[in-house]
């Protein structure tokens, strides 16, 4: 159960050299031009970005297929949009059971087995912008993660949403319900996502317009995905009318993007102020 045991403490050494190194400018380069939700970051939460990108990329090999070729834009634009959902925990652990990152160019087809939240389960080849495996290998579509990166605020980013899928797994156990930081936490999670799971249901099938989209309806693991999404691209509508899914997932990633956005925001009003005023 759980994050699998480092006994000798020989992973956890390597992550503290590959963190200590000198972040390349390059790579904050690519990050600042590829990535806006890390631009939004303080110093601090910067700062621990790059250890956790540092670590993820010396650690997690990437595949092109179908002719993609894998480059440093396309690793550090992945491992960043990644890394931004560990920035809040406090350990140094990232993604203990991934190894490999297989990319597309666009668009793939997967013969998937898909569990619907009614009791269907659908089965055959579907096209698809991104997989997690529970064996280690996470599979997306550049093209996808480049819309995803760039459309902060529209609810959708593929890297956010498979590596939420990423983090479940470390569950084998359960589906929707991720290693929780406390046991104590469990009981209120359970409470709190299966009754909003069940609501996005009902909504759906009332006819209603939701915030979260229709797809987090599919099963419990696609929920905690979709919520994922919703929480880091559009944190300031999900606390409003979601607030105790926020406040779940707030206490499980160990941060706040609403106070992010909306700092944010104040800069972008002051800068324009200040631009204003030099007229």
């Amino acid at each position: 159960m759980g994050r699998p045991l480092d006994l000798f403490g020989f992973r956890r050494r390597r992550q503290e050299r590959l963190a200590a190194a000198p972040f390349p400018e390059e790579w904050a380069a690519i990050i600042d031009a590829n990535v806006p939700h890390a631009r939004m970051l303080d110093e601090d939460e910067e700062d621990r970005l790059h250890d956790l990108v540092q670590i993820f990329l010396g650690e997690t090999s990437f595949e092109g297929v179908s002719g993609f070729v894998i480059d440093d834009e396309v690793r550090v634009t992945i491992a960043a949009q990644a890394c931004l959902l560990l920035i809040g925990h406090d350990d140094t652990w990232v993604y203990p059971r991934l190894d490999s990152v297989v990319v597309y160019p666009s668009t793939f087809v997967s013969h998937a087995t898909e569990h619907r939240g009614d009791g269907i389960v659908q089965e055959g080849p579907q096209a698809r912008l991104g997989e997690s495996w529970g064996a280690g290998t996470l599979v997306l579509a550049w093209d996808a993660v480049v819309r995803g990166a760039v459309g902060v605020g529209d609810g959708q980013n593929v890297v956010f949403h498979e590596f939420a899928h990423q983090l479940d797994q470390e569950e084998p156990s359960s589906a929707g319900a991720p290693h929780l930081p406390k046991r104590a936490m469990y009981r209120r999670w359970a409470q709190v996502f299966g009754r909003e799971f069940r609501e996005l249901i009902e909504a759906l099938e009332a006819g209603e317009k939701t915030l979260l989209d229709a797809y987090g309806a599919t099963n419990a693991a696609e929920f905690f995905a979709v919520a994922t999404e919703f929480f880091f691209e559009r944190p300031r509508q999900l606390k409003a009318r979601h607030p105790e899914l926020y406040e779940q997932l707030a206490l499980f990633y160990g941060q706040d993007p609403s106070v992010r956005v909306a700092r944010d925001a104040r800069a972008r009003a002051d800068a324009r102020k200040a631009r204003r005023r030099r007229r």
